[in-house]
C-alpha cells in the first residue's frame, strides 16, 4: 500500500494493519529465496551482535535495525555494483544487504585489523567499496550531502549508476537533508534519498518532535518524485525502489522513498527500551513484530508452494553457521599495531 495522504502515514503507522503474508506473484522464487535469505543474514548477524554487546565483547556502540531487514534488501535488489551507496549509525542491513563481508563486520566490531575499517572505527563505521556501499558514519545526516556529491559525479560519468542516501525520520530534522534535497532537484541528480522511518529518533517519539509523522512532505516541497511505503513489505519496496531508481538512471531524476517501519530493539544497544518513549510499550511492540517482513514473505512462499518448512530451516542453520565462523574468527584475529594510531590519522611524510 502506499499513502495518499502526503501529509500523514494513516495505517502504515498502525502495526495492528499489514500483517498477512505478501503478494508475491511475478516474482521468481529463486529471486525470493535470495532476498529471503538476504533478511535473514541480516537478523541472525545483528543478534549475535547483541550477544556480543551483552557479553561484553562489543564495546563500541552498535545500533540495531532488527525488524527493519526489508528495506536494505528491498532497495539493494535494484541497485548494481557500481552504483554508490552511503549508511548513517544503524547500517548493518545496508551493508550486509549489498554483500559486505561478515567477517570484516565483526572483526570490525571487535577492534580487529581486518576488519571493515581495520578496526579504528567500529560498528558505525562501515567500508565495503567492494560492493559499492561507501561507508557510514555516526554523525546524523552527515553522508547525505556525500551521497549527492557522489550522484553529481555519477552524472558527469554518464554511466547510468546512482547514489543511495540511507537516514532515518531524525535526520530529516537536519538542516543539511534539506539543502541536499534541494541541490539534488535543481541539478537533477541520480539519486535514492530512502528514509527508513521507524517513528523514534533515539527515544523520542515522532510525533513529540514534527507536527506530522510522514517525512516525505519534504520531497514534495523541493518536486522531488517519492513514493511512501510499508517498509515490512519486502516486495512494496523493491518495486517502489525500483521504479525510482529506473527514473535516476534514465533521466537522471532524484527520488525519495520512505518506508515504514520499527526497530525491534532500542536505540543502541541489545535491550528493547519498552520503559521509554510515548508509544514504545510492551503491547506496541509486541504488534509490530507480528508486522515481521520476515514472516509475512516466508508465509507467502510457503503458500504458493516456492519454499517448504524444510528448506527454511536448512537455510536458517546454513546462514547461522557462517555467521558463527565469522564471529570466531573475528575473535581469533590481530588487533591493529599501536602505530596504526597515527598512520591511520595523518598521511605519511614525503622526501623533501
Amino acid at each position: 500500500m502506499e499513502m495518499t495522504d502526503s501529509l500523514r502515514l494513516g495505517p502504515l503507522a498502525d502495526p495492528t494493519q499489514f500483517v498477512g503474508s505478501l503478494d508475491i506473484a511475478g516474482y521468481a522464487g529463486d529471486d525470493l529465496k535470495r532476498m529471503l535469505a538476504g533478511m535473514l543474514t541480516i537478523r541472525f548477524a545483528e543478534e549475535a551482535v547483541a550477544d556480543l554487546v551483552e557479553s561484553g565483547e562489543a564495546v563500541c556502540p552498535c545500533h540495531l535495525g532488527i525488524g527493519q531487514e526489508a528495506i536494505a534488501v528491498g532497495v539493494s535488489s535494484v541497485l548494481r555494483h557500481t552504483d554508490k551507496i552511503f549508511g548513517n549509525h544503524r547500517s548493518h542491513s545496508h551493508y550486509l544487504a549489498l554483500g559486505g563481508d561478515l567477517f570484516a563486520m565483526y572483526a570490525e566490531i571487535l577492534g580487529r585489523k581486518a576488519g571493515a575499517s581495520q578496526g579504528m572505527g567500529g560498528s558505525m563505521h562501515l567500508f565495503a567499496p567492494d560492493v559499492g556501499f561507501c561507508g557510514s558514519v555516526p554523525i546524523v545526516g552527515a553522508t547525505i550531502p556525500i551521497a549527492v556529491g557522489a550522484a553529481l559525479a555519477a552524472k558527469m560519468d554518464g554511466r547510468g549508476d546512482v547514489a543511495v542516501a540511507y537516514f532515518g525520520d531524525g535526520a530529516c530534522e537536519e538542516g543539511v537533508l534539506h539543502e541536499s534535497l534541494n541541490m539534488a532537484a535543481i541539478y537533477k541528480l541520480p539519486i535514492l534519498f530512502v528514509c527508513e522511518n521507524n517513528l523514534y529518533s533515539s527515544h523520542l517519539d515522532i510525533g513529540l518532535r514534527q507536527p506530522t509523522d510522514s517525512v516525505a512532505r519534504f520531497a514534495a516541497a523541493h518536486c522531488i518524485s517519492h513514493r511512501v511505503v510499508e517498509g515490512n513489505d519486502l516486495i512494496a519496496v523493491a518495486k517502489a525502489a525500483g521504479d525510482l531508481v529506473k527514473a535516476g538512471r534514465e533521466s537522471g531524476s532524484p527520488g525519495f522513498l520512505e518506508a515504514v517501519t520499527f526497530r525491534w530493539r532500542g536505540h543502541v544497544g541489545p535491550k528493547e527500551d519498552i520503559d521509554v518513549g510515548v508509544r514504545r510499550k510492551p503491547e506496541i511492540l509486541a504488534a509490530w513484530k507480528h508486522r515481521d517482513p520476515v514472516r509475512r514473505l516466508r508465509e507467502a512462499m510457503v503458500k504458493t508452494g516456492m519454499l517448504t518448512d524444510a528448506q527454511f530451516e536448512k537455510t536458517c542453520a546454513v546462514i547461522k553457521s557462517a555467521i558463527a565462523d565469522a564471529v570466531e574468527r573475528a575473535r581469533k584475529a590481530p588487533y591493529p599495531e599501536t602505530a596504526a594510531l597515527l598512520d591511520l590519522v595523518y598521511a605519511p611524510r614525503r622526501n623533501q
